[in-house]
């Protein structure tokens, strides 16, 4: 009886460091979209200080991730994308200037696709959009439009082109 019970709390610890491994995993890529929404949010609204703010803490998590808790696909994805994802994420944070934010952003934006199209970055859908005044792209959770890069003065310019996940 012993034995049994040893046996299934044993069994028991290890289904709950897979589900814990799993969600760390899931939590990391996660919270770097995360990040990057509240960067496109901050741009929305045309808050310099907000995206650089913002982009301070997404450079945070992008430089924080392990990438031996990723799954194999993921590891490779992210450490092709890491340093192009911190260049433009550091540029945005040092910058109070909009329109040199917004250009990054558009760089930012084009890794992020990238790493979303080889990545479970969310269990949500993630929408990807295009503005074809800027000729630029960039994600949402949306399925509206909400340019980053034109903020309140074209604030529903573009299109939803594609569902990556």
């Amino acid at each position: 009886m012993k034995r049994i019970f040893f046996l299934c709390t044993f069994l028991g610890g290890i289904f709950i460091q897979l589900a814990s491994a799993q969600d760390t995993t899931q939590n990391q890529l996660s919270v770097i979209l995360n990040d990057y929404y509240e960067v496109r949010n901050a741009l929305v609204s045309s808050d310099a200080a907000g995206a650089s703010a913002k982009a301070g803490e997404l450079l945070t998590a992008i430089s924080t991730v392990n990438p031996d808790l990723l799954p194999r696909a993921g590891q490779k994805a992210f450490a092709g994308l890491k340093d192009k994802l911190a260049f433009d994420a550091r540029h945005i944070s040092e910058s109070k200037d909009i329109t040199h934010q917004r250009e990054h952003f558009a760089g930012l934006s084009v890794n992020m696709i990238a790493l979303a199209q080889k990545a479970k970055l969310s269990a949500s859908p993630i929408y990807q959009a295009f503005c074809p005044m800027k000729k630029s792209y960039w994600l949402t959770s949306e399925s509206s439009i909400k340019n980053p890069y034109y903020g309140n003065a074209m604030l529903g310019c573009g299109q939803i082109i594609k569902t990556l996940q």
